[in-house]
């Protein structure tokens, strides 16, 4: 059983444990709210860059398909030898068509002289009509038989253009200037029209069309920023590329053409930007990422870590008479991952906590 001086050591030493506690807990709070970092509101310029994965494509990627059947009989290219419009790539064995055209040539001579004779036996008939030595049916088979030798001339005329086309399409040549892809069929090689391979691609690179997606939400900022998509197309800024082994690309480009259709199944529109390509550096087929500049200036901006988000809602602290209060601002749809553009909820002036938002609470005394 304890004694009286017991209790009275046991409950001074109670005290003293909680008193030290309360001091302890006290200088932990007051080490936390002198801990605070703010700032005053001022204005900056900020460019930030937002990023779009892109495909790179030619200007013009034209694949060359055989017109006719046959087997080649020269390859006069090269992978990746750059050709001009009209230059000979391939040649197929023109032997059966050069023989098809002279059967086409003379078939129209033979036409034609079919017609000539047709002709005299008409007008021979005509006359002999006039002097009632022949019947009306003479006359008119006559007729019908040189209408009938006329059509045979034009028909066979248009198999000639037939057979000098088909010879023509012997010789495949280039359809514009470019770059040649790979070539899957060398000489001796059967083709025809029905392949399910192309014989070469040839790619206009002088210029590159680089193909990325905006989403509904980012075409609609750029059509209220600059009021609609004509002005967005005049005023939107040089973009860069960044190249599949992270380079930038030392060229800029500019963006020509926004869809006008949202694909309904991914929320998004394609955007092409064109990109000078003198050195041919870039390649039909790469892929890239395009950087686009934002600027604003003399805006307001402030680190990411003086927010809190509060589901859709970004909120910060301002410091009112010594004490935290919270205000919801609007910021930039992008931002570098440091530092936030605000668009509205701040001005000029106030004076905000900049780190630690997270821990702070309504009402709480800030020093």
């Amino acid at each position: 059983m304890m004694t009286r001086n017991q209790k009275w050591v046991q409950l001074m030493t109670f005290i003293g444990c909680t008193m030290l506690f309360a001091s302890c807990k006290q200088t932990t709070e007051s080490e936390i709210q002198s801990s605070y970092s703010t700032m005053k509101v001022g204005t900056a310029e900020k460019v930030l860059t937002s990023s779009y994965s892109a495909t790179i494509r030619g200007r013009q990627d034209i694949e060359i398909l055989p017109q006719i059947s046959g087997t080649i009989e020269k390859l006069c290219v090269k992978e990746g030898e750059v050709v001009r419009r009209g230059q000979l790539l391939f040649t197929i064995d023109p032997v059966p068509y050069q023989a098809a055209l002279k059967t086409a040539i003379a078939n129209v001579e033979a036409a034609r002289a079919a017609l000539g004779t047709a002709q005299l036996t008409y007008n021979s008939q005509k006359e002999l009509y006039t002097k009632k030595v022949v019947s009306e049916f003479s006359l008119k088979t006559a007729e019908n038989n040189y209408l009938t030798a006329k059509a045979q001339l034009a028909q066979a005329e248009a198999q000639e253009i037939n057979a000098r086309n088909s010879l023509s399409y012997t010789q495949i040549k280039s359809p514009s200037d470019g770059v040649v892809g790979a070539l899957p069929f060398r000489v001796g090689a059967l083709v025809s029209p029905g392949l399910s391979q192309s014989l070469t691609t040839v790619s206009d690179n002088s210029d590159m069309y680089v193909y990325f997606s905006m989403n509904e939400n980012q075409l609609l900022a750029l059509t209220r920023q600059y009021g609609s998509m004509e002005e967005t197309l005049k005023n939107m800024p040089e973009v860069e590329l960044k190249l599949n082994d992270n380079s930038i690309y030392e060229k800029k480009g500019k963006i020509e053409s926004i869809s006008g259709v949202i694909d309904r199944q991914t929320g998004t529109v394609v955007v092409r930007a064109v990109f000078p390509n003198e050195a041919r550096i870039l390649h039909s087929g790469a892929s890239g990422t395009i950087l686009i500049p934002s600027s604003y200036h003399e805006c307001i901006v402030i680190p990411q870590g003086a927010t809190v988000q509060m589901q859709d809602k970004t909120l910060v602290y301002k410091i009112v008479d010594g004490k935290a209060v919270s205000s919801i601002i609007t910021v930039a749809s992008i931002n570098d991952g440091r530092e936030y553009v605000v668009l509205g909820g701040l001005k000029i002036g106030d004076e905000i906590v900049s780190e630690g938002a997270g821990l702070l609470r309504e009402g709480m005394q800030v020093k």
